[in-house]
């Protein structure tokens, strides 16, 4: 049976990298609540010693005249067949037979290395894979629910392997995948479960448009540009904030990339989403201007008195651009600097220069 547990033991740890020690711990420990509660009267007396691939089970007794408990006591007489310098108040560790301990060691082994291999697996699962989150990590759609609409996606290489859930609410609306199909994810969560880890994967995730920049852009990688921050709206439209760390590097060119290589290597990854790359200022007037983009901008003002909050004023033929689509341009404006934004087109700009001059000289009658 030795033989049996520390081949199967050694064949775990080769092919699915649970060690040894961890589960010969754990079989030891079944083992001996295995005996104790076969054994009515054993308490903590009893352990297993494994050395050299063997493995072997004893029951610790103190040597007294007469025994009164023969779970814990042993007599003078027996104790020097085990040893023969055995003295009364001495402990002495009683091997117990091999065929017992077989038994017994033939019904929880199994038992235990299966509980075992799932909570090693469970653990080794999360830690491979919490190291991940926040990446992109490429998976094979498994299976699509056919009432939500989840998919699950089979995510890893080799031995690293978990499926991963990707909600319907993570998926992009237009995307049609089917099982068997390959497919990128960006890694949101991963959990502790009842039932082992669960890992979140997510199409939406706007982590995912910052990472397919880093994996194509060398300069972002190497630390020249960064992202500041970005806004999207998952199969429409993305609004991306750069910023140069070192003079002389255009951080919007280095995003493009040659002939637009680079910008274009993550619209495809994205299925057609387009893409708005814009400077990215400490200057909340500059960075507003630029992340209205394409529009053009005569000017933008601050709003006394409100946090966050600035009025731009764009050429009459440039509102529509300014607001976008259903107002999405202003939109992602605003989630990209943080800034409630009203516009206004240049016809109005006379306007409300009165109204506020209006506005400033009542407050100072009223002062």
């Amino acid at each position: 049976m030795n033989q049996e547990i520390f081949a199967a033991l050694a064949q775990l740890e080769k092919e699915r990298g649970i060690p040894q020690a961890y589960m010969l711990e754990k079989i030891t420990q079944a083992l001996v609540a295995a005996y104790k509660k076969d054994k009515d009267g054993y308490t903590d007396n009893v352990f297993v010693e494994t050395e050299g691939g063997d493995m072997r089970m004893y029951v610790q007794k103190e040597v007294v005249d007469g025994v009164i408990t023969p779970a814990t006591e042993i007599s003078l007489e027996a104790a020097k067949k085990i040893d023969p310098h055995a003295q009364l108040g001495d402990l002495v560790n009683v091997d117990v037979e091999t065929k017992a301990f077989g038994r017994i060691a033939a019904q929880t082994a199994k038992q235990v290395i299966i509980q075992g291999i799932r909570e090693a697996e469970r653990g080794m699962v999360f830690e491979n894979f919490s190291s991940k989150e926040h990446e992109i990590l490429t998976g094979t759609v498994l299976r699509i629910e056919p009432v939500s609409g989840d998919m699950m996606i089979r995510i890893g290489n080799g031995n690293d392997k978990t499926d991963a859930l990707l909600a319907a609410s993570e998926q992009v609306h237009g995307e049609v995948f089917k099982e068997g199909d390959t497919i990128r994810v960006y890694v949101v969560e991963v959990r502790r479960g009842s039932r082992g880890p669960q890992v979140l994967v997510s199409r939406t995730h706007p982590g995912l448009v910052k990472r397919l920049f880093e994996l194509n852009v060398p300069e972002i990688e190497n630390g020249l540009v960064e992202i500041k921050s970005v806004a999207r709206e998952a199969g429409s439209r993305t609004k991306i904030a750069v910023h140069a760390t070192e003079a002389g590097i255009d951080p919007v060119g280095a995003c493009v990339g040659p002939r637009g290589g680079r910008v274009g290597a993550v619209v495809e990854e994205l299925r057609g989403e387009k893409m708005d790359i814009v400077v990215w200022s400490e200057d909340p007037v500059e960075f507003v201007a630029s992340a209205l983009s394409p529009a053009s901008v005569v000017s933008v003002t601050l709003v006394p008195g409100m946090v966050k909050a600035c009025r731009v004023i764009v050429p009459d033929d440039q509102l529509s651009l300014a607001i976008g689509k259903e107002g999405q341009n202003a939109r992602l404006a605003a989630r990209l600097t943080s800034y409630k934004i009203d516009i206004k087109p240049a016809s109005q700009a006379e306007e409300l220069e009165e109204e506020a001059a209006a506005a400033a000289e009542t407050e100072e009658a009223a002062e």
